[in-house]
């Protein structure tokens, strides 16, 4: 129960924040998101990449498998 008040509380009170400090908020949410924007989008270029490596490397196993057939 103590929970559910002091969590009630904080929202009221972040609310009442964000009315008032609307412009700063805005302000910090427009640096932060292409900022969020670039490091998404590095990460999914790593994932990119990792991903071409592993099915390059998959590749190459199978092919030595094939070379090798009675040999494990």
């Amino acid at each position: 129960m103590l929970a559910l008040i002091i969590g009630l509380v904080t929202v009221v009170i972040g609310i009442l924040g964000l009315i008032k400090w609307i412009a700063p908020f805005i302000y910090v949410l427009k640096g932060a998101v292409p900022a969020m924007l670039i490091c998404g989008g590095l990460l999914a270029i790593i994932a990119g990449i990792t991903s071409m490596k592993d099915a390059a490397e998959a590749k190459k196993l199978e092919q030595e498998q094939k070379k090798e057939p009675g040999q494990k």
